[in-house]
């Protein structure tokens, strides 16, 4: 299971990487291996402007559907449409080219409420 350095984490599973004021947002490694296959994400709220720990969308895997949250407060920009035809781009590559979303943080400061790599590895038992 595979914890970047470069990213900060969210207690619901999700990752941040802060590229100047903006986003990237996925699912963590051990997100994706404890829902198993995913087969489809939707995300409805691009051009909205979501809390931190609002629901940004949904991951649906074979046996469940799970919420994706905001790790922080801004406005969702992009969706990662390569997720459309290839949702299982998350199990491949949870931290590469299985991004969610891209958004415009709104409250930078938050950014210090969520967890480094190793703070994560604490978090679940790794």
């Amino acid at each position: 299971m595979k914890i970047l350095e470069n990213l900060k984490y969210a207690k619901n599973h999700e990752w941040i990487k802060v590229e100047g004021d903006t986003g990237i947002i996925g699912i963590t490694d051990f997100a994706q291996n404890e829902l198993g296959d995913i087969v489809f994400v939707e995300v409805d709220t691009v051009d909205e402007d979501l809390e931190m720990g609002e629901t940004v969308g949904i991951i649906e895997a074979v046996k469940t559907v799970s919420d994706i949250f905001m790790p922080v407060s801004g406005e969702v920009i992009e969706f990662n449409e390569a997720l459309e035809d290839n949702p299982d781009l998350i199990n491949k590559d949870a931290y590469g080219e299985g991004w969610i979303v891209k958004i415009k943080i709104s409250d930078p400061a938050e950014l210090d409420e969520l967890m480094d790599a190793e703070g994560y590895k604490n978090y679940i038992g790794a």
